[in-house]
């Protein structure tokens, strides 16, 4: 098979071949034309997940046609079109048995502890799988774990959005912002979106932002419109838009932050939560049933896959400056087509 391997923290990211996988009795081998790379993939490269293991096939979107099944596979079977997980739940804590595999502690993910989705070929357990509707197109398969069944959990599960609430979204112009607020929009809501870029603002009006925030102050801006501000704002980018995404919210309001992982501390105005009733959580990946649910909305054309660029496996490096650089409006795919 072809593949990608990340030698080091900061080495090279080199295309080769490798011997094609062989499952084990409760895995499949799936066949990929795609991946998507995702940032979690730069913080790998640059050392910051400590159990990462070099060198490996880096990346976790995966999905794909069956084209291998161990003999203990029963609920799959070769042909079938298949999304995975990012990660490998264990199936049996009492988070996976309550179908909170998110949150498993013992799970091991794809691209750091086990080898990734850089390869046109792919070996996954069962446990991991969901089945694609035909009516999705493979480029949006790609990510509906790490991005779409990702914000489908942030705003339905953590952050319980009803139809009819104001919803904000940092960082819209990127990966996950721009199929976030498609997500948003699906399920009922006011979508604002918050860019700091004028060229990404118009297309975010293009594929159905209600509000586009350009303003640093868009926690003001956003109070500007009708409804007095945001019930439930999604923070896709961290520490810069921290602060005026929880002053943004309404009375009762909740702040779901998924973005930059890095342990930076932020001050938190404590009675202004207190006496606005305000919730601050955070939200991590996916379960299968995310997957499901937001696959059913994927198949009906609710939401459209955003991509920036495709690139080959000999120019990762290149692309990953492109995220960097925040150059991309939407997400950046390898094709991994012969």
């Amino acid at each position: 098979m072809k593949a990608a391997i990340m030698e080091g923290i900061n080495g090279k990211i080199k295309s080769t071949s490798l011997q094609d996988p062989d499952p084990a009795d409760d895995e499949v081998v799936i066949r990929q034309n795609l991946t998507g790379i995702c940032y979690r993939d730069l913080l790998t490269h640059e050392g910051f997940f400590p159990r990462a293991k070099f060198p490996i096939v880096p990346g976790h979107e995966v999905s794909g046609v069956i084209v291998k099944t161990g003999k203990s596979v029963r609920k799959f079977k070769v042909g079938d079109r298949v999304a995975s997980l990012i990660y490998i739940p264990c199936g049996k804590c009492e988070y996976c048995r309550s179908g909170r595999e998110n949150l498993c502690p013992n799970k091991q993910t794809l691209g750091e502890t086990v080898q990734g989705s850089y390869a046109d070929m792919v070996k996954v357990p069962e446990r991991c799988l969901v089945k694609v509707p035909s009516a999705v197109p493979e480029e949006l398969a790609t990510i509906t774990a790490c991005v779409t069944g990702m914000v489908y959990h942030a705003l339905s599960v953590s952050g319980q959005l009803l139809p009819g609430e104001n919803v904000l979204v940092t960082g819209a112009g990127g990966g996950v912002g721009v199929h976030a607020v498609q997500v948003a929009k699906a399920l009922g809501a006011t979508v604002f979106a918050y860019t700091s870029s004028k060229w990404k603002a118009e297309k975010l009006q293009d594929i159905g932002v209600d509000h586009v925030l350009l303003s640093e102050e868009f926690d003001r801006e956003a109070k500007g419109y009708p409804g007095g501000g945001i019930d439930l704002a999604l923070d896709t980018v961290g520490l810069p838009t921290f602060s005026r995404s929880l002053r943004s919210l309404k009375f009762g309001g909740r702040l779901v932050v998924i973005g930059n992982v890095q342990p930076v501390p932020v001050e938190l105005p404590l009675g202004l939560i207190i006496l606005k009733g305000n919730r601050i959580e955070g939200s991590i990946s996916s379960t299968r049933e995310d997957m499901k649910n937001v696959l059913k909305l994927s198949a009906k054309g609710s939401i459209k896959p955003v991509i920036a660029e495709k690139v080959d496996l000999d120019h990762i490096e290149d692309a990953y400056s492109m995220i960097k650089d925040k150059k991309n409006l939407g997400r950046v795919l390898i094709d991994l087509k012969p």
